[in-house]
């Protein structure tokens, strides 16, 4: 058989490992290479019979369970491994997930271990932002991965578009004038990334250049765009919005917008330093992204790309 290399997705029904199973699938070479085992709860779902019937193999999974994951790694060439903290919001579950399908990548003899890492932003800003949990998990898990000396690349994504989407609303204090706000200033370098479509570009470039990226960090965003420009392009993808701007709030203010949409404290205040470090310290720690961008075969999305396809302004079309 031609599809002897299994690549084992985790969350193959999610944002991300779904973009990962459509653009490997989408590529005749790679669809050719490499056989797909998506890694599900419930596999008897839509969207996994959808996979199947692309010729996926779904394969029921708990990323919590040692034994269901030995049994997805079993004869697998590679992994493409995402966890999701915001599930539990509980950094240290988060690790052990990812030290699991380290160890059982390991034994099962994986030859590469994609791994959704991010910074440690603590260690980046020598302990000024301690709190922001989601990354530095990843990067403990990240570290660990290391020291096993696994053959692994580091796919570090973005600042989510899709995180400008939900915070564009209209003023209730501007006469409804349409306004990104956030604690930042506005011209702070953000690199944008578009998960749901790029995620599996850049993954599927990192299986076909495994030996030029093994130990490496990919940085996934397609460019830096400050609030400013976020703004500027909304403006131009919709006329209607008119003086649409970015405004830039403070931590209270801030922390209070999200305790008004439900968000627990330890949230808010992960999210405030979430938002508060990228301008000092960066995202990526001010990290170029050329190299990054040098290894991919396709066009990966604009902010002007997503707003145009946004389904959440449609009253501004």
């Amino acid at each position: 058989m031609a599809n002897e290399k299994i690549v084992v997705v985790f969350g193959a029904t999610g944002n991300q490992g779904g973009s990962v199973i459509k653009s490997i699938l989408s590529d005749p070479k790679t669809a050719n290479e490499f056989k797909i085992r998506g890694i599900t709860r419930d596999p008897s779902k839509p969207n996994a019979k959808a996979l199947e019937a692309k010729g996926v193999e779904t394969v029921a999974g708990d990323i919590n369970s040692k034994d269901d994951i030995r049994a997805a790694l079993k004869g697998a060439y590679a992994v493409f491994a995402v966890t999701n903290y915001w599930e539990k919001m509980d950094e240290a579950l988060e690790e052990q997930q990812g030290r699991n399908i380290a160890d059982l990548s390991k034994e099962a003899g994986v030859h590469h271990l994609i791994w959704s890492s991010l910074l440690n932003i603590a260690d980046l800003t020598s302990g000024t932002y301690p709190h922001v949990y989601h990354f530095d998990s990843k990067a403990r898990v990240e570290a660990y991965i290391r020291s096993l000396s696994i053959a692994a690349t580091f796919f570090l994504p973005g600042f989510f578009m899709s995180n400008f989407e939900s915070s564009i609303h209209p003023s209730p204090t501007n006469n409804g004038t349409y306004t990104l706000s956030l604690p930042m200033p506005g011209d702070t370098p953000i690199p944008a990334f578009d998960a749901a479509t790029d995620t599996g570009i850049f993954v599927k470039n990192i299986l076909t250049h495994r030996e030029q990226l093994l130990g490496k960090r990919v940085l996934a965003a397609t460019d830096y765009y400050t609030p400013e420009q976020v703004m500027s392009t909304f403006r131009e993808v919709y006329p209607k919005a008119g003086d649409a701007a970015f405004v830039q709030c403070g931590k209270e203010e801030y922390m209070g917008m999200l305790r008004g949409a439900g968000m627990p404290e330890k949230a808010q205040v992960e999210m405030w330093e979430n938002m508060a470090f990228m301008h000092d310290y960066g995202y990526y720690g001010k990290a170029d992204l050329k190299d990054s961008l040098a290894i991919l075969d396709g066009k990966t999305s604009t902010v002007k790309d997503f707003f145009a396809k946004s389904k959440m302004f449609d009253e501004l079309r």
